[in-house]
């Protein structure tokens, strides 16, 4: 059987007809190395792709008119071309452009060309020697590019630095969060401004088809979605993995969920069609009616008395204002949570089996979510990190973190441990040779990261 490096090393040959490698027989441990390999491949194909891209737009830019690649071929631009070049989206070969931008190139700069800052070389130079792919590039670079007016270029090359040093090891969802609280780091006088341009893109279209049913389009920003998500995800969440149950009227329930015919869309669609119809029976002069909607948002202290920072809804990754903050803590009242110089919650000394709900809100503002995969507050569990049979755990809240269903079941099944190190967690699982490792679990929450660097 023929391995994936050599099926790599001939996939540039062209003159060879392409053939699917079996991998049937590989082990665990070969098909995970197979797949990095894979991935720095397309890495590197990218970085040709981005290459020639770069060179396709040069020779289409405007100033040549007509006589320009592009037009000369019959479309209107460069980014046209290489996507029927390449059966690809407009989208995609635009970002091949745009990471073109980065990358070094032969020919000397235009006279009144602009010279590149030195943090966007680094993402160049990390698209070139294929560390990153094209779509991380050009993510860390719109989110800096949102903080750069103002902001000092040794700050920015730092910044640019530190994500480019931690994207190996995220998901592109992962690194999408983790570049907007640096931009939101590097520029927070620009949170309110960004919070803005989010609620201005919200939108619900509702269109009549033809076969006579309705398609309902839209977007939520931030605050609606806090408001929005958590409801139907309440609804939908024993479909979905989300947490279990130990109240028996709440276990009773759960069942009734799992056991009906609708699917989850159905379900969660007539869920909100349910909630439009209470709304519309209330009072005319008050729309929704008294009860506000269960919305968190977190704060640090410093930033509300100074008016200078960043809130966040708990479940939701961008930042808004501390405006948008205060407007919620006059309406619905405020709950401190204290932290110690760790970023550890302040125990509340209970030693009860279960941890109480005023320690999970401590616990969702200290972990910010599902401290091994991210999944938000409302899907997670608290985990006794010291078993509560096998190890004799207390329910302090430095003793629990929050895990989602699966995640949590997975530490149990396993009977991997998490252990605290101060005010950090740390996974604790043997590697394929049995050897004992530790993986940091950093927390996931914005206004802590805030804290303990303030």
């Amino acid at each position: 059987m023929a391995s994936i490096t050599d099926s790599l090393t001939r996939l540039g040959d062209l003159s060879v007809p392409f053939t699917p490698v079996s991998v049937t027989g590989l082990g665990d441990a070969e098909l995970l190395a197979s797949q990095g390999r894979i991935a720095e491949v397309r890495r590197r194909l990218d970085a040709v792709a981005a290459t020639v891209a770069g060179e396709i737009a040069h020779r289409s830019r405007r100033e040549l008119g007509h006589a320009g690649l592009a037009q000369s071929e019959g479309v209107r631009t460069a980014e046209v071309l290489i996507a029927k070049v390449s059966g690809t989206s407009t989208r995609e070969a635009r970002t091949l452009v745009k990471a073109a931008e980065l990358l070094p190139v032969e020919r000397p700069p235009a006279p009144d060309a602009a010279p590149v800052p030195r943090w966007q070389r680094l993402i160049g130079d990390a698209v070139a020697v294929a560390t990153i792919s094209v779509e991380a590039a050009e993510l860390i670079r719109t989110r800096l590019t949102a903080a750069a007016d103002g902001v000092d270029e040794d700050a920015l090359a730092n910044a640019a630095e530190r994500l480019l040093a931690e994207a190996a090891g995220l998901t592109i969802e992962q690194l999408a969060i983790r570049a907007g609280r640096v931009r939101d780091e590097l520029d927070l006088a620009g949170v309110a401004a960004r919070e803005q341009e989010l609620r201005a893109k919200r939108f619900l279209r509702v269109s009549p088809q033809l076969d006579g049913m309705t398609r309902v389009t839209g977007l939520l920003d931030p605050e609606s979605a806090a408001i929005v998500v958590p409801i139907l995800d309440a609804a939908t969440s024993p479909r979905r993995g989300g947490p279990r149950f130990v109240n028996p009227n709440a276990i009773e329930r759960a069942e009734d969920i799992m056991r009906d015919a609708r699917t989850t869309e159905q379900l969660a669609l007539d869920t909100l069609v349910d909630l439009v119809r209470a709304g519309a029976q209330v009072d005319p002069n008050r729309l929704l009616g008294d009860r506000k909607p269960a919305v968190r948002i977190l704060v640090t202290k410093t930033d509300l008395d100074t008016r200078v920072g960043a809130a966040f809804f708990e479940g939701q990754t961008e930042a808004v204002s501390i405006d948008t903050a205060e407007r919620f803590i006059c309406s619905t009242g405020a709950i401190p949570i204290l932290f110690d110089d760790d970023g550890r919650a302040l125990n509340l000394g209970r030693e009860h089996r279960l941890f109480t709900e005023k320690q999970r809100v401590a616990m969702a503002a200290r972990d910010g979510g599902c401290l091994m995969c991210g999944r938000p507050p409302s899907w997670c569990e608290a985990h006794h990190i010291d078993h509560w049979d096998e190890h004799a755990g207390r329910t302090d809240i430095d003793s629990g973190v929050l895990l989602c269903r699966f995640c949590h079941l997975t530490v149990h099944n396993n009977r991997w441990r998490i252990r605290r190190d101060g005010g950090d967690y740390l996974l604790e699982k043997p590697d394929p040779n049995g050897v004992l490792r530790h993986t940091p679990l950093p927390s996931r929450s914005p206004p802590l990261s805030r804290l303990l660097a303030g």
